[in-house]
């Protein structure tokens, strides 16, 4: 037996860190997206999605994520990290979390539109390139989504009133 045990209550644990990280999102009124970069049972780097705040699109939390954990590391090589964000990865973290090599990606919300997870389409498990991650969906879901819908239902609800309202010069 060298496979290593996963513990799942460890999974509900590291979720839990990453659904603190975003709720700093939702307070920054960004997308609540966290994420968290666990080694050897330690987290080793948190984020947030920034991308209003950076004024940056490529300031998800993944990326702000692998980019902490590579310092804390010292090494731009993750092969024996987990990474555990709140939303299933985008196409572009997805392509982010294969080149650093991640061993496991464990998401909360499945993202049907534009997931690259498993959902819209699967880049961790992409057979064509040089790494594939072990997935985990689904851990803390009901959280994970509901965060992200209470959110979004706010911004709506903040569009149509700013649309109510006659424009100012």
């Amino acid at each position: 037996m060298d496979e290593p045990i996963i513990d799942l209550q460890s999974d509900h644990y590291f979720m839990g860190e990453a659904l603190r990280q975003a709720a700093k999102a939702y307070a920054a009124e960004e997308v609540p997206v966290g994420a968290v970069v666990v080694r050897e049972g330690r987290i080793i780097a948190r984020a947030f999605n920034q991308v209003e705040l950076l004024k940056d699109a490529t300031a998800h939390a993944e990326m702000l994520a692998i980019t902490a954990a590579e310092q804390a590391v010292g090494d731009w090589r993750l092969n024996d990290c987990t990474l555990y964000v709140t939303k299933e990865p985008c196409p572009m973290c997805a392509g982010a979390i294969v080149h650093v090599r991640f061993a496991r990606v464990v998401f909360g919300a499945s993202d049907p539109k534009g997931g690259a997870a498993g959902s819209a389409l699967n880049l961790l498990q992409f057979p064509g390139l040089n790494h594939r991650c072990e997935i985990t969906a689904g851990v803390r879901v009901e959280e994970c989504r509901a965060l992200l819908q209470t959110f979004f239902a706010k911004q709506r609800a903040k569009n149509e009133a700013s649309k109510g309202r006659p424009e100012q010069n």
